[in-house]
């Protein structure tokens, strides 16, 4: 597996790369906490298949971090991924999105579908579709911003790792809790704040009313213990054309971390049957 930094847009993106240039290409987009290495079991199961990219996003893992909030915005983390593609050449693939990096899947496939051939959102979200909604979910991302900073990596993990959201990862294996733990301490206060202040998904625009106008193949991951996101996927599923929503039982938000090599299997068949 190859890792490289890429000058993009006035910042370095961290990328890891594996498989042959004239296989099928897979992009993966980590979560909120996450960094590209959430995927390398997922990518491991379907080395030889594909050529596979995983990217740290803005102010995660090893990319940049920026000072101000508003470089974390949607749009210009869409324009960051769309400079990184050009870059690599990168010109069709299949897009995979978890969580924070599902919402951004969406909004660039939204922006660019010309690029994609199939699009898989794992427990994501198009957004809120209130404005009042959205206003609650600012002022709430506000405070957990400011209890980083305050209180530093350390604490806020052992508050994130232990939110209802990610209940089921404790039925996984000491080492795995561990690793996904290790992850998330591996952060900085200043990403993750200022992740929180631009890209949460209070101050993401609603794409609920566009999903009707995506006309590519799109497949919805969800597990089926993460009852909030199976409803989401549920709503999004009647209103895009060419949807596909699968549950996976035993499973809670992160379907790749918990069951890595189902998760694997389910996105290389997708793929595989696009016909690409």
């Amino acid at each position: 597996m190859i890792e490289q930094n890429i000058m993009v847009r006035g910042q370095q993106m961290h990328v890891k790369m594996t498989g042959a240039d004239t296989l099928p290409i897979i992009i993966f987009l980590h979560g909120f906490t996450g960094t590209s290495s959430t995927w390398i079991e997922v990518m491991e199961s379907l080395e030889g298949s594909f050529k596979m990219i995983a990217i740290d996003l803005t102010g995660h893992g090893k990319t940049d971090a920026p000072a101000e909030p508003n470089r974390y915005a949607m749009e210009e983390q869409v324009e960051d991924l769309a400079a990184l593609f050009s870059t690599l050449n990168l010109k069709a693939f299949s897009l995979v999105g978890y969580s924070m990096g599902g919402r951004i899947a969406l909004a660039y496939t939204e922006k660019y579908p010309e690029h994609v051939h199939t699009l898989i959102l794992e427990s994501a979200s198009p957004g809120l579709k209130t404005e009042q909604e959205r206003q609650a979910r600012r002022e709430a991302d506000l405070k957990l911003a400011r209890r980083i900073k305050k209180q530093g990596i350390e604490q806020f993990v052992s508050f994130w790792e232990n939110i209802p959201l990610f209940e089921s990862q404790k039925q996984m294996s000491i080492e795995c809790q561990q690793k996904v733990r290790m992850e998330r301490l591996s952060q900085r206060e200043l990403g993750l704040s200022n992740s929180l202040i631009g890209i949460g998904t209070g101050n993401q625009p609603s794409f609920w009313e566009k999903l009707r106008t995506l006309r590519l193949p799109v497949l919805l991951i969800t597990g089926e213990i993460d009852n909030k996101f199976v409803n989401i996927a549920r709503e999004m599923n009647v209103l895009i054309p060419k949807a596909i929503h699968r549950t996976v039982k035993n499973a809670g938000h992160a379907i790749h971390v918990e069951k890595p090599t189902l998760f694997a299997t389910m996105v290389g068949e997708h793929v595989k049957k696009q016909k690409i």
